[in-house]
């Protein structure tokens, strides 16, 4: 199985569009669909970490099976957000470094480094 550092962002979108292609999903893959998908899955990733600490969270990352279930419902945001790409014909990378540069002006790293206070 290729890992990131194997497989482009390009690659990975292809796979998710033959995924839903070949069960003839695509006509329930649209934004509106794709978008409550995403959140829905985002739901089950947070009720992983419900009643957690963040010193007990952040200790997952070395118990194999709670890092199993982070990983899948990570995996399924992922899939239901590179979907959404192919659907509206999103550049994921455009649309992330696009984010970012706004951000950056937004935040500037000299302004906000180390800040919780953005709001």
């Amino acid at each position: 199985m290729q890992g990131d550092t194997e497989m482009t962002l390009d690659q990975l979108k292809a796979e998710v569009k033959k995924f839903i292609q070949n069960r003839e999903w695509g006509k329930y893959h649209n934004p509106k669909n794709l978008a409550e998908s995403i959140c829905i899955e985002a739901a089950e990733l947070f009720e992983v970490f419900q009643w957690v600490s963040l010193n007990e969270a952040a200790s997952w990352s070395d118990v194999p099976s709670k890092l199993e279930s982070v990983k899948e419902e990570l995996a399924d945001i992922i899939i239901y957000c590179l979907s959404m790409a192919n659907a509206m014909r999103i550049d994921v990378t455009q649309a992330v470094l696009s984010k970012l540069e706004k951000n950056e002006a937004r935040y500037p790293a000299g302004k906000y480094r180390g800040r919780a206070d953005l709001f």
